[in-house]
């Protein structure tokens, strides 16, 4: 399958699906406005939007971190259960009426 270009070129496998293009486009677009906004997002005096920047905020900033990461794959666990449980009675009913 080529189009155009030189003898022997064809485009690269991910350029024949365009939602892939429309995502790397999306993506860089983003990235793009990002960087062009950073700057004005800059703290004056480490005075930003939730006030001055603290020993204290810092500190519950990082037990907060920490205790996302430590409820994250409880919750996750705890949904993977669910759904093996599902499954597995899914499946017996499946051979219960076969």
């Amino acid at each position: 399958m080529r189009t155009g270009g030189p003898a022997g070129w064809a485009p690269p496998p991910c350029a024949r699906f365009p939602p892939v293009k429309r995502t790397a486009a999306t993506l860089v677009s983003i990235l793009a406005a990002m960087l062009l906004v950073a700057p004005a997002a800059m703290a004056e005096n480490g005075v930003g939007l939730a006030g001055p920047t603290t020993d204290k905020t810092v500190t519950f900033f990082c037990f907060g971190v920490i205790a996302f990461f430590a409820i994250l794959p409880i919750v996750m666990s705890l949904i993977q259960g669910k759904l093996e449980k599902r499954k597995d009675r899914r499946r017996s009913d499946l051979e219960r009426f076969n």
